[in-house]
């Protein structure tokens, strides 16, 4: 009899609901683990060598997505009513992951020394962790079961893990940033592992009977592409800030996009945990049903807690130092985009759910384009703010994008009769910011 946390339960909407409390409890923990990394290495290191650790940190998010090409929602797309196909698609989708992971460690590890990056053989030997996502497919189980227990307690130790080697490294008396990137690249790498070893057991007993790498390749590159986008959209700033401003301003702007990515975390989750109920419904015919279900309460909670963080982003950046308050105005534009990642991660999600991966292609290329250019006019001449502002606008096409593509395809219940509510967002933020400039006001004067 399988486990308790892959059992499957008669509601699908209460299983997503679960999932998404366990990976967000599980991101909270591991978002506690890098900020609290991310603040002792603030303190020890000095600003250049900081700001290039998170550029780096960044890049390899980067890497993950080119070594996941796709892979992952194809993995599921094709295996979640299917379970009898899982060998075929998984030796499918590893052999995919392996070529695009050498070729990541390639192109990161050969940057770093054409460059002349400093500890670049340390940027190398940290780049190989992505590899480990091969094995990580095991845990495709688990993504169709919609049961992410025991994925989110193998990550909450990998996390600690992390930070348990940056302090071993800081108390040994290192001070070399690739060494660090070495230490967390480790934690993720053995939580790949664990994933594949409890995973395993559950998968089909069987050999593959063929590797239909090609026909799985076929869809899973729009998707992939599309997801490379996607990372590449968020972190590319990146690049600007740091050729334009530096590295020490590129340190205190990573910070705000740490804080970001704290605030997606409960729509990005409930994204991932839904494709699998999102493809189940679109079968059925109700899948604009199912969104708007999911979507409209995560959009006004978000813009409620939006407004209320605007008039506290000095204290947030102030907790790594007075000098990371210069980039509170770049962190109001990125909480103003988390809000949007709250629609437009969910419709896309379920444009991916109806198969046309290409229309997702199109949407986060446009994504892409669109951060690009507005980096390359706004971070010349307003800095951090600028690079906020490119991705705020990013979001919005996103999500704009996405709404656009959805009801075009046939989910007329996003602008049937319970529209109204998508107004429950601005009206959330308006809240928001009333409560939370005068719990400052009282608060801090």
């Amino acid at each position: 009899m399988p486990p308790a946390d892959v059992t499957p339960e008669p509601a699908p909407h209460r299983r997503v609901r679960a999932g998404t409390v366990w990976l967000v409890l599980g991101r909270t923990w591991g978002s506690a683990c890098t900020f609290a990394y991310l603040w002792l290495l603030a303190h020890a290191l000095a600003d250049a060598a900081f700001g290039r650790l998170t550029f780096y940190l960044a890049v390899f998010l980067v890497l993950d997505s080119l070594v996941d090409l796709g892979t992952g929602a194809i993995a599921v797309q094709r295996t979640a009513d299917d379970e009898d196909a899982v060998p075929e698609v998984l030796a499918a989708t590893r052999r995919i992951r392996l070529v695009a992971g050498l070729a990541g460690v390639a192109l990161v590890g050969g940057t770093a020394f054409l460059a002349g990056e400093p500890g670049a053989g340390w940027i190398l030997l940290a780049s190989l962790y992505p590899l480990t996502h091969v094995l990580e497919l095991s845990a495709t189980v688990y993504r169709n079961r919609i049961a992410w227990r025991t994925p989110v307690v193998i990550r909450a130790g990998a996390s600690a893990l992390s930070l348990a080697l940056v302090v071993a490294l800081l108390a040994a008396g290192a001070r070399e940033p690739g060494l660090f990137l070495c230490g967390v690249a480790a934690g993720s790498a053995s939580a790949n592992l664990a994933l594949h070893l409890a995973a395993r057991r559950h998968l089909p007993h069987r050999a593959p009977t063929s590797v239909p790498w090609r026909e799985v390749l076929r869809p899973a590159l729009p998707l992939g592409i599309a997801g490379l986008c996607q990372q590449t959209y968020f972190y590319v700033d990146n690049l600007f800030v740091r050729a334009w401003r530096g590295d020490e301003v590129l340190g205190h702007y990573n910070v705000a996009v740490r804080l970001m990515s704290f605030a997606i975390m409960v729509g990005v989750y409930a994204a991932l945990v839904s494709l699998p109920w999102f493809r189940r419904e679109h079968a059925r015919g109700a899948l604009g049903a199912a969104v708007t279900k999911l979507t409209q309460p995560l959009f006004a909670t978000a813009c409620l807690g939006v407004g209320v963080a605007f008039a506290w982003t000095g204290e947030l950046l102030g907790l790594f130092g007075p000098e990371f308050r210069e980039a509170s105005g770049a962190l109001r534009w990125l909480l103003g985009a988390a809000a949007l990642v709250y629609v437009g991660a969910n419709l896309l999600t379920a444009v991916v759910a109806t198969g046309r991966t290409g229309a997702v292609l199109v949407i986060a290329a446009g994504g892409l384009a669109l951060n690009l250019a507005g980096n390359a006019w706004l971070v010349p001449t307003h800095g951090m703010d600028g690079a906020a502002l490119a991705t705020f606008a990013t979001e919005l096409w996103v999500a704009v994008a996405a709404f656009v593509a959805l009801a075009r395809g046939g989910a007329r219940e996003l602008l049937g009769a319970g529209a109204w509510r998508w107004l429950g967002g601005p009206a959330g933020f308006a809240l928001g910011a009333v409560l939370g400039t005068t719990a400052h006001r009282l608060l801090v004067g």
